[in-house]
This record gives C-alpha cells, structure tokens and sequence, in this order.
C-alpha cells in the first residue's frame, strides 16, 4: 500500500504540472502552481518515507524475535564444554533460514543436533521449527540417542502433513497417504558423555570437524597461550541414514561410537553450505584449510568468527545456500 500511494502522488503531481506549464498566457502563475504541486508532493513523499522506515523497523524486529525463538543463543559453557555459534541466511533481508541447532546439558551428557532443511530462507522455517522443537524436548525425556531421532521424525511428519492440508485442502481433507508438501531434513545427533565419549546418529548431514593442537598427544592445559599449528580430522562416525523425511527411521536406530572428545579438544559442526560455498570463479570454500591454518589456542567464538568472515571473503557476500556454524571446546580436566 504505501509503493501504491506513492506511486499515486507522483502521478497525480505529475499531470498536474504538466497541465498548468501546457496552458498558454500563464507562466508565472503556473511556475507558481507548480512550485506548490512540488513542494505538496515532497511533503507526502516524506511522510511515506517515515511510514515506510518505521515498517521496515517494525519487520526487523519481528525477524530478531523469530530469530531468537528459534535459534537461542547459545550459552557460552555447559557442562565444562566452551560453546559458539553462528547462522547465515541465504535470502536477502531474511535472519533465520533452514538452519538449525542446539545443545542441551542431560543426564546422558551434552546433547547436541545440527541440521539443514531442504531448500533456505523462511520457507524453510517451519520444518526447522518443528525438528529443533521436538529435540528441545526428546533431549531430555528420551534414555536413548535413537530415541531422539525418532521423535524428530514425527514430528517432522506431523509438519509436513498439516503443510499439505493447508495448502491443498481439498485433496487432502484427511490425513494424506502422501502429501504434496515434500521436505527433507539432514541432521546429525551428538551426545558427548561426562567422560567425553562420542556417540552419534547421522541422517544424510556432514560429518564434524575434531580439532587438536599438533603434537604427541592431545593439550592437557588448555589455558597455555602459545600459540600452536591445528590438526584437523574428521569424525569418523560409520555410514550415514538417509535424511529425515526420505525413508522411515529404524524403530530403534543404535547410535555409532565415534572417539573421544578429549581436555583441549575442539568439534567443528557445519551444515553443507559451508563446504559448498563458491567464488566467482567456482571453486568450492576450502573449509577443512582454512580450518588448518587456525593456530592454538584459539577459542570457539574467534573459531566462528574467522570462519564466518573467510567463508564471506571467499564469496563476495553472496551465499547460495544457508550456513551454520558450531564449535564446542572440552575445557574439562
């Protein structure tokens, strides 16, 4: 509405002034008129101007709450680990995307998911929502990994089928055998044990990233401020399911053993479009270098940060796909 009455001021100034300069034997009265036309139509366009910043105020807003409900900022320590994190959208304009994460401290241990959503920006809000706030509850009531995983496949099945409702209502007046509103989601659980053992269940997402300062064994003091080359691993969890949403779950999946976290220790999760970022030229983001040239110690959040700003050097600024970052540091002794 405000582009129209804009655009409505404009025309109507517009004939305006071309009318009073068209009509012979009236140039100064006319240059007069049309000062005043001018002076009208700069007051109004003023005035939409404000209307239209205080909307665009008012919409960030709401988008920093989404962005809050949604992806809460992450604590800084739990349970001896050191957190940060970090999400970019691919649409213009959009805070949140199709990325999700979250960590929670259990009876188990640190319960950690990361995943992408089919597609990116707000469409995919909605199977974000629905997946992130079914691990946000399963964390905690469920004894088993697999047991997690399972009721985020519900209810992403639950989302999927009230899209298809809502959007075909008359082909689906019940509950559709197989709903038009197709989406998929990768994810990757982790539960890392008081003692720093690894257990893991990935659907179709990468695999993490282990960090560890170069040298005969692992940093037992990760306080010590010499700074140290990284040696970069990856996790190395066994075969991968197929993502959330393509084929059934096992009724009970057994989560893949997959190391130690040890004191000193960093994990590097990602979504796909870190790894699959691209310059002008084509070339791919090279994550896992970049990652290298990192020096120890080097804490979570300055971890996230200088990836963040390489994968935005090496992109120009503009992402095709949505991006989240995650790293977790064993502070433990």
């Amino acid at each position: 509405m405000p582009q129209v009455r804009r655009v409505c001021v404009f025309a109507w100034g517009g004939a305006a002034v071309s009318w009073e300069l068209s009509t012979p034997g009236r140039l100064v009265p006319s240059l007069a008129t049309c000062a005043a036309f001018l002076l009208l139509a700069t007051g109004c366009a003023l005035h939409i101007r404000r209307g239209l910043v205080a909307e665009l105020r008012r919409s960030q807003e709401i988008a920093g709450a989404a962005q809050r409900a949604l992806l809460r900022p992450m604590p800084r320590r739990m349970e001896g680990l050191t957190l940060a994190a970090a999400q970019l959208s691919a649409s213009r304009g959009a805070a949140v995307g199709g990325d999700l994460y979250e960590a929670v401290p259990t009876v188990h241990g640190v319960r950690v998911v990361i995943g992408d959503v089919r597609g990116h920006g707000l469409p995919a809000l909605g199977a974000a929502a629905a997946v992130l706030g079914a691990f946000r509850e399963a964390a905690y009531d469920e004894r088993s990994l697999g047991g997690v995983l399972v009721r985020m496949e519900r209810a992403l099945g639950r989302h999927v089928r009230d899209r298809a409702r809502s959007e075909h209502p008359a082909a689906c007046p019940a509950e559709p055998e197989s709903p038009s509103a197709e989406e998929f989601v990768t994810v990757l659980l982790l539960q890392i044990a008081p003692d720093g053992t690894l257990l893991a269940l990935n659907c179709g997402h990468p695999w993490p990233y282990l960090l560890r300062s170069r040298g005969s064994a692992p940093d037992p003091a990760p306080h010590v401020t010499a700074l140290r080359p990284t040696r970069v691993h990856l996790l190395d969890g066994g075969e991968t399911m197929p993502p959330l949403g393509v084929v059934p779950v096992p009724a009970d999946p057994r989560p893949y053993p997959c190391g130690e976290l040890r004191p000193g220790e960093t994990l590097f999760l990602h979504t796909d479009g870190a790894e699959e970022a691209r310059d002008a030229a084509g070339a791919f983001f090279p994550l896992r270098s970049v990652l290298a040239e990192a020096t120890a110690p080097l804490t979570p959040a300055r971890l996230v940060a200088g990836v963040h700003a390489a994968l935005l050097r090496h992109t120009g600024g503009r992402l095709a796909d949505d991006v989240a970052l995650l790293v977790l540091r064993d502070d433990r002794t």
